[in-house]
């Protein structure tokens, strides 16, 4: 296995290396040596364990005077501008992690009005489930339909769509936001287990991601106001040290958070959820032949002059971006199917 993970920072087209909090711990975890101690590596992915290791890491008082938290906000490169509120409110290490941000200042929608934006801030690939696209990678992060829940009557209607995963990182903005406008037609919760999304164990286990419990919201874009391109679903998946996911829809700015419902129109660019701290993924699945993605995101992951845990794992070029919450993701393609919650 090789020594750095990088990704390219979209802002500027530079390769960063990333700082993998705790990466040591997640290689004993998920090391060869654990396959063959099954019952041990099922409690390191338990939800008691998570929640264990969120108290140390996130609330104990002790451990955010020990670390200093200016110290710890400037290791995360968090930017302390964006804060709403008076930074004096932010006295644990989990205050920080669920923090809100004038998103509405600094992470501006893109001009298209039909643009389909990042659902938050974090490392993203994008990818085909159409084994004849150039995008297509043999089931590794998820295996679908498994993602929708064993019994979703939803899975036909993504057959050999596209999909796009985003990597929260620990001291990443922890708020997730709507990507397109659209009716909800149903929102479940599927259980499972509570692995983490760093790299190196991303690379190590089969279809994580679809493995954890996780949140899916199924949106229907073809409603007044709404992109048209279809169902849309978004996953979002817990990991270690994340708890639960909080539905937290608002309107205009956090104001008056509301649960999220059926029937409920959201609001592209709205937060839409909160993970409790930690890291986390956030997985959207799109229609066949519904958007096309941003091409910097394709060319970027292609590239293959960069190191990544990713690209060593899968021997070919797999490079995360790094994204902002409401940035473009992409935009409907020229022909976005007509296929509504009726047709399934």
């Amino acid at each position: 296995m090789i020594a750095d993970h990088h990704y390219i920072e979209r802002s500027t087209g530079q390769f960063v290396r990333e700082r993998l909090l705790g990466n040591g711990v997640i290689s004993g975890l998920y090391s060869p040596v654990l396959e063959k101690a099954p019952l041990l590596s099922h409690l390191a992915s338990s939800r008691f364990i998570s929640r264990l290791l969120g108290y140390l890491n996130f609330d104990n008082v002790l451990s955010a005077r020990a670390t200093g938290m200016l110290k710890f906000l400037r290791y995360a490169g968090v930017e302390l501008s964006e804060f709403v509120g008076q930074l004096s409110e932010y006295d644990t290490v989990r205050k920080v992690f669920e923090r809100q941000i004038r998103y509405w200042d600094c992470r501006p929608l893109p001009p298209d009005p039909r643009a389909i934006v990042c659902p938050a801030d974090a490392r993203a690939v994008v990818g085909s489930m159409a084994q004849n696209s150039g995008l297509y990678l043999k089931q590794k992060f998820f295996s679908f339909p498994e993602l929708l829940g064993e019994f979703s009557p939803w899975r036909s209607g993504f057959t050999d769509g596209d999909y796009a995963l985003f990597r929260l990182t620990p001291e990443k903005y922890h708020y997730t936001h709507v990507p397109a406008t659209g009716r909800v037609l149903e929102i479940y919760t599927v259980e499972g287990r509570y692995h983490p999304c760093n790299p190196r164990a991303a690379v190590q286990l089969v279809t994580p991601v679809s493995k954890n419990r996780r949140t899916v919201t199924i949106l229907d874009t073809n409603c007044p106001g709404g992109e048209a391109i279809g169902l849309v679903a978004m996953i979002e998946v817990v990991a270690l040290m994340v708890g639960r996911i909080e539905q937290r829809y608002s309107d205009e700015g956090y104001a008056s958070p509301r649960q999220v419902g059926e029937g409920m129109v959201l609001r592209k660019g709205a937060p839409k959820a909160v993970f409790r701290p930690g890291s986390s993924t956030v997985v959207l699945l799109f229609q066949k032949d519904s958007i096309r993605f941003a091409p910097d995101l394709i060319a970027n992951q292609r590239r293959s002059q960069i190191h990544s845990d990713l690209s060593f794992a899968l021997g070919q070029p797999f490079i995360e971006t790094n994204v902002a919450v409401r940035s473009l993701l992409a935009v409907p393609a020229k022909e976005a199917p007509c296929l509504t919650s009726g047709s399934l």
